[in-house]
Parts: C-alpha cells; structure tokens; sequence
C-alpha cells in the first residue's frame, strides 16, 4: 500500500456539525489540510447532484489546492453525463495549475442520482442508440482527447488578442493532467476499456455482481483484469489503482459509540436499477490488532496501490482528523504503508 487518503461525499444536514452548504464546503478545506499535516496522501471528494452533498468540485478543489502543498486532491467520482467536456478542459485546467499539479480526477458514466435522468436537466441527451452510460463513456473521451492539448478551432483572423499560429486548444491547459484521470468502473468490462484508454482505476465500495464471489474477491479480479489489459495496451507508464474501504480504528469511547456496534460488516446486495445486481462492500470497524488481520485479508486492498478511507464528514472535521490519525499511525503501517 503505497498512499493512503480520505474521500468524503460532504453530506450536510441540520442535525450534523455541517448544518449547511457553507459548512461542508469550508470543513472540506480545512479537514484537507489537518489530513496533509498528518502525513495522509490524498484528499478527495465525491460528487453528487441534486443532493444535499458536495456538487461542483472545481471551486472546492482550487481552494484545496490554494491551502496545501504537498497532498493529492481528486475527485471519486465526476459524473460524466453531467459535464461539458470542454468546459471541464478550463476548469479542471485551472484547478490543477493553482494545485501545482497534484489534481487526481476520477470520473466516471455515473450511478442512479436522486432525480430521473438528471444529465437531461443539465441539457444533455443520449445521442440516438446510445443509453446514458454511452454518453457518459463518450463525454470522457472528448476530455481525454483535448487533454493531449492539441489545436482544433479555427483562429479568428481579426482576433482581440494575437494568436499563436495554428488551430487553437483550450486554456489553460495543464500539462500532466491527462495521466492523472482515473476511471472509476462499477464492472470488469469496463475497468479493461479504462485501461486500453491509460486511465488509472478507482474501484469503490459498490461494484456490479459478476460472479456471486465476495466484494473483494470479485474487485480482486477486476483490478488484475485492468491491469493484464493495460499491459496488453502497451502503455509507457505504470498505472494507479485506488479501493475505497470504510475503516475505523476503535481508539475511544466515541469511537465505539459512533462505529463499535457492528451490523455492516459483511457484503450486500441490491439492485442499483431494474437490470443490475451489485454487491456492496462491507465496513471495517474493531481495534487495531484486529483490524490489522482482516484487512490483510482484502485481496483488493492488496492488489490496489491506493486506499481511499470514507470518512463521516457530518462528525465535524476534529473527530474526522481523528479518524485518520488513528488508521494512519496503528493500521497503516502494518498494512506497508510507508
């Protein structure tokens, strides 16, 4: 295991220590920069619309960016129905320059969202033949494609401003951004088309129930399947794999009254619609010592590079920095971090 960050869906609600947008959005900041002091790898962000959670993560990942020095900053995951690839050029862009170049963009074709066909809202449409995910995959490939920063509008010949020769790109373009996207992919097949396109893996706590295996068995097998089809593609570069896990060392009393009580400790299954099956990964919640051996026992946190530790965003982001110390200082290091 060689980074471990946090990912937090930036809940708020009037009964949490985040009452409101403003809160969740400010205790982002800050709960990435207490990670940073800690030592944590990474601090990243879930997207969500229509929804009482984080939405648009450019603003927040600027900010992020602005406030620390050295920590990675992502997103798991963008919803790419949402997006306007172009826009999303300028954006992420501009993020990833202020950031210094430590932005992690996970994206993805998205899951079920709290509205009915919510990209529509957002004035987008499958195009005639394709479903949703289609649009998602192909929005994704026209940000992929104009992140290799090359030309492609006509240059006005009386522009405002004098322009380089040639067609133009989109700016500001960031340099390196194109080999830190991540896929996040809820199926074999689709980890394999990630890595033939040299995006890096997320694999959360929810993937599509291929074989009737447990969670981390089945994610196991998709993350060597990524890895045998990036190998296949040729790709110069070595590629990045994040899990997502729920863990929480029982340090204290608030510890085991907030997570001691067990009952999410094994998989589940449901239906995230009408035609698909998905096993849900399980939470980790005892003393370290336990902890420890049964997280040795995850062959997807073994197989992964990168942990991404789900934090309870609404305990305020004292008792959130809290949470990762713990993991980071009694569980990490057996697990070979650092």
């Amino acid at each position: 295991m060689k980074k471990i960050g946090f990912l937090s869906f930036g809940h708020w609600s009037p009964q949490s220590q985040t009452r409101s947008a403003a809160d969740t959005l400010l205790q982002s900041i800050e709960l990435a920069v207490a990670a940073e002091q800690l030592g944590a790898d990474g601090a990243y962000f879930r997207v969500h619309h229509f929804a009482r959670q984080l939405a648009s993560p450019f603003p927040l990942l600027a900010a992020v960016g602005a406030r620390t020095s050295r920590i990675e900053i992502g997103t798991a995951v963008i919803d790419m129905r949402y997006e306007n690839p172009l826009y999303m050029i300028e954006d992420s862009g501009a993020a990833d320059l202020i950031a210094g170049g430590r932005l992690q963009l996970g994206i993805s074709r998205g899951s079920p969202e709290q509205v009915i066909d919510g990209w529509r809202y957002f004035g987008y449409q499958p195009a005639e033949g394709e479903s949703d995910a289609d649009l998602g995959r192909r929005h994704a490939e026209v940000f992929l494609d104009l992140l290799r920063g090359e030309g492609f509008a006509q240059p006005n010949p009386r522009p405002m401003f004098p322009n380089p020769p040639g067609l133009l790109r989109l700016e500001p373009l960031s340099a390196g951004l194109r080999e830190r996207i991540w896929w996040g992919a809820g199926s074999n097949a689709t980890a394999v088309w990630a890595a033939r396109l040299g995006m890096n893996l997320q694999s959360s706590t929810l993937k599509n129930d291929e074989t009737g295996e447990p969670f981390h068995v089945q994610q196991a097998a998709q993350i060597r399947a990524y890895r045998a089809a990036w190998k296949e593609a040729g790709h110069a570069r070595e590629p990045r794999v994040s899990v997502s896990r729920s863990v929480f060392a029982l340090m204290d009393d608030r510890d085991r009254a907030y997570f001691g009580r067990g009952g999410e400790d094994e998989d589940q299954v449901g239906f995230i619609d009408a035609n698909t099956r998905a096993i849900f990964g399980r939470s980790y919640a005892a003393e370290p010592d336990v902890l420890i051996a049964q997280l040795r026992q995850d062959e997807a946190i073994a197989e992964a590079d990168t942990l991404l530790l789900t934090v309870p965003n609404q305990l305020g982001v004292a008792y959130n920095a809290h949470v990762i110390e713990a993991i980071l200082s009694h569980i990490a290091p057996a697990l070979g971090w650092r």
